[in-house]
This record gives structure tokens, C-alpha cells and sequence, in this order.
């Protein structure tokens, strides 16, 4: 999952930039898929659900601008391959998971 937080840098406006998340979902096999997103009450909403069921949470605003453009179960593209792995391994290594073939 992914968490846009409060208004991390913004200097050009006085207002809080609305919270922003969004939840990915990976089989170890197929490709993630966006399987939540939204802003505001949305997001605390899927932020407290992954608090709940002890779902890793990473905190990138850039990633999650660019997943927050796909659509509900869509893939990810292409070209967030690397970034959102990266996500995938941290959260694997947080939660003291390895991948199926991985050898300790």
C-alpha cells in the first residue's frame, strides 16, 4: 500500500494537500494490480484498513501520484516495474516473507 501524506512540500499554497493512497495487490506471480485508491476520508479509510491486517505501508508521494491515474484492478504499467518492486521487496522484508523460489 501506498500513502501520499499530509502536504509534504507544498510552498506554493497555504492549503494541506488532501491525503492520497493507494493498495496494491501482488500474487508473487502475475503482475500488481491497483486494488483500492482515493483521497481524503478514502484513503485514511484504506490507510487504517492496512493498519488493521498489518499490511506494510510505504510512503513515496511520486509513486502514488502515478498509481493513483490507473483504474481500479488495473496493472501496473511497464514502466513502474522497478519502482513498485522495490515496494514489493520492502514490504516482503518487513514482514518477514521471502518469494517462493528464494533461497536463504
Amino acid at each position: 500500500m501506498k500513502d501520499k501524506n499530509e502536504s509534504p512540500s507544498n510552498h506554493a499554497t497555504n492549503h494541506a494537500t488532501p491525503k492520497m493512497a493507494v493498495a496494491l495487490q501482488y500474487d508473487g506471480e502475475n503482475t500488481p494490480t491497483v486494488t483500492a485508491k482515493g483521497m481524503g476520508d478514502i484513503a485514511e479509510k484504506i490507510i487504517e484498513f492496512a493498519k488493521q491486517h498489518n499490511i506494510p505501508i510505504e510512503k513515496d508521494n511520486g509513486l502514488v501520484e502515478f498509481l493513483a491515474q490507473l483504474k481500479l484492478n488495473a496493472e501496473i504499467p511497464e514502466t513502474l516495474y522497478v519502482a513498485v518492486a522495490e515496494v514489493i521487496a520492502f514490504s516482503y522484508l518487513i514482514s518477514g516473507k521471502w518469494p517462493k523460489d528464494y533461497e536463504k
